[in-house]
């Protein structure tokens, strides 16, 4: 059974709503799973963590995957493996609408999100779970395919891209996917590519879908006085970095008002024509913490385990027994602070010197984030 430990620490970040840092020097993992917040032996690696930050994995819960590490819209390869690099340990798939020649048909689409699906099982860049295969609710679509995909392991599904009139028509399609298991999003706002359609806020309110999808614009917004009426629907409301910041920040405002910060959910929408963003997840992360006057683990927990809790993954908290995706966080150098929970209340992007998937090293010092102020290291021993 493969041992790590992480040793002096600076703190925990549980991935919780609510909770502050916590004061834990060592993480101990196990076959891939942390076994102990506490250093309790011998390990075969362990990591020096300089007083880092330890922190969930980012889970980007809108991805434009498509097939491999590549997108099209950008004409880009290895993004995926550069996010991990942003702290990235996780993404959802918001269907690969971007594939060129996509089909439109049910048996098309059922193919695509199949497949996808598949493809990212066996196919994990830089160690990131890639949660691929989100199906495209078209209107040919019956509740028996939802059925059949379900039992092969398919359970997305994105609505806004379909031949609908309104996308409002597609509720009852989206009644019978989340019937079968699916967690399903929504497009929210203005139309983001020539074969989608605006998706209004009546149509938000008659989908009722799991995930309200880029709430503040993908990238155009809804407009300021529909903003309050996203609290009337179910789902998590979900803020991009391809979308609206001062949409964002409204939504703040108001969930605050609401207490409703648990719904608040954070990803990226790219790669999309605002192009590749390997940073993306802690940009929005420090950008909702800094300007939007939430606590740093607060804005850490949303992206990670208010994500995690919507798409039903152990991921995205650190607690014994959760899977290891742990991402060790260090102030930036030169900056105002020399503490990364400060620094992205101030609106640093911190450093990233470490990033674990599964409990295995994806990386050290990240090739993306700011030089940090300290750097940990790692040293392996053979344990007899």
């Amino acid at each position: 059974m493969p041992t790590l430990e992480l040793r002096n620490l600076g703190g925990l970040v549980t991935g919780r709503l609510g909770d502050g840092r916590r004061d834990v020097d060592a993480i101990r993992v196990e076959d891939g799973r942390i076994s102990d917040l506490a250093s309790t032996g011998a390990a075969e690696t362990v990591v020096d963590c300089a007083r880092a930050v330890a922190v969930p994995g980012l889970i980007d819960s809108h991805a434009h995957v498509v097939f491999g590490d590549w997108t099209p819209r950008q004409s880009a390869l290895g993004w995926i493996e550069s996010s991990m690099h942003g702290g990235v340990t996780m993404m959802m798939s918001a269907s690969e609408v971007h594939l060129p020649g996509r089909p439109h048909d049910a048996e098309g689409v059922k193919a695509l999100a199949i497949t996808a699906q598949r493809a990212f099982e066996r196919f994990r860049p830089g160690g990131v779970k890639v949660l691929g295969g989100a199906l495209i609710i078209e209107p040919e679509l019956q509740e028996s395919d939802f059925l059949w995909l379900a039992e092969r392991g398919v359970g997305l599904a994105k609505v806004g891209f379909g031949a609908f009139g309104s996308q409002s028509e597609a509720a009852p399609l989206v009644r019978a996917a989340q019937a079968a298991g699916f967690v399903v999003m929504n497009h929210t706002g203005g139309a983001s590519i020539p074969d989608s359609s605006p998706v209004t806020i009546d149509d938000v309110l008659a989908l009722r879908c799991d995930i309200i999808g880029h709430a503040n614009g993908g990238p155009t917004a809804l407009p300021d006085k529909d903003l309050p009426r996203l609290f009337d629907a179910p789902g998590a409301i979900q803020l991009v970095q391809a979308g609206n910041l001062r949409s964002s920040l409204r939504i703040l405002e108001l969930a605050r008002e609401r207490d409703a910060l648990d719904r608040i959910v954070l990803a990226t929408d790219t790669p999309t024509g605002t192009g590749v963003m390997p940073l993306g997840m802690i940009k929005t992360t420090v950008e909702v913490s800094s300007l939007g006057r939430v606590a740093a683990t607060d804005a850490l927990a949303m992206a990670t385990g208010n994500n995690a809790r919507v798409l039903r993954r152990a991921e995205g908290v650190l607690d014994v027994g959760a899977p290891a995706d742990i991402v060790l966080l260090q102030a930036p150098l030169g900056g105002a602070t020399d503490d990364p929970l400060a620094a992205i209340e101030n609106g640093d992007i911190p450093g990233i010197v470490c990033v674990l998937i599964d409990g295995e090293i994806r990386t050290m010092r990240s090739r993306n984030t700011p030089a940090a102020m300290r750097q940990a290291t790692a040293e392996r021993t053979v344990l007899v």
